[in-house]
């Protein structure tokens, strides 16, 4: 089995050396020196909160190594601190009290594999954040966390069911300037090839 190959991100070196001597117990992963991070699979952040030193690292790293997956271990986290890490690319963590070699191994490979791990208790917090968010912001704006409002999912409904834009217009009672309209402005923002390209991101993400 392939290692993974971590690098520790830690506010002193007590914190930092005492993560490292625990992650060389796991022969799942392989720990990484200051020369090889830019190999890492998984950077991990070891803190005391998140605070906005906290968060411009994992803001400066997320961009640095956008391959990387972030793990955060931190003593204490607040609502808004949980919103603003998961906003700056983290997928897993760990609460300093819970760490153990064995939970850190669990935690780190499954971020490995583009799986989340966050502490149950947390993770129904931050559920309750995305459900207000949803209702408070983004409704009353008619967006969803799709990146598409309810027009433009309308349109693409349509024409993964082959329909020609004369056609989406008529059923719509839209001019056929803006189902043109609409379609570019999707591609454009998501960066979507063409109109089969945006009917295969609807697709995958359950919107159609």
């Amino acid at each position: 089995m392939e290692r993974v190959a971590v690098f520790v991100h830690a506010d002193d070196l007590i914190s930092q050396s005492g993560v490292v001597s625990q992650l060389r117990l796991c022969p799942e992963v392989r720990v990484l020196d200051a020369a090889e991070e830019e190999q890492a699979d998984v950077l991990l952040i070891v803190s005391e909160r998140v605070d906005p030193a906290t968060v411009a690292l994992l803001r400066r790293l997320c961009r640095r190594s956008p391959a990387a997956k972030l793990v955060l271990v931190v003593a204490r986290v607040a609502e808004s601190g949980l919103a603003a890490a998961v906003e700056c690319g983290v997928v897993g963590l760990i609460r300093r009290h819970e760490v153990t070699a064995l939970r850190l191994t669990q935690v780190i490979t499954a971020a490995a594999r583009g799986e989340g791990a966050v502490p149950p208790d947390l993770l129904g917090r931050l559920l309750g954040q995305v459900g207000r968010l949803q209702r408070l912001v983004l409704d009353p704006r008619g967006i969803s966390f799709s990146g598409l409002d309810p027009r433009e999912i309308e349109v693409l409904r349509l024409v993964a069911e082959g329909r020609e834009t004369r056609e989406i217009a008529d059923e719509l009672a839209y001019s056929e300037r803006t189902v043109k309209n609409v379609l570019h402005d999707v591609t454009s923002r998501l960066q979507l090839r063409n109109r089969a390209h945006a009917v295969a991101y609807a697709l995958r993400e359950g919107l159609i």
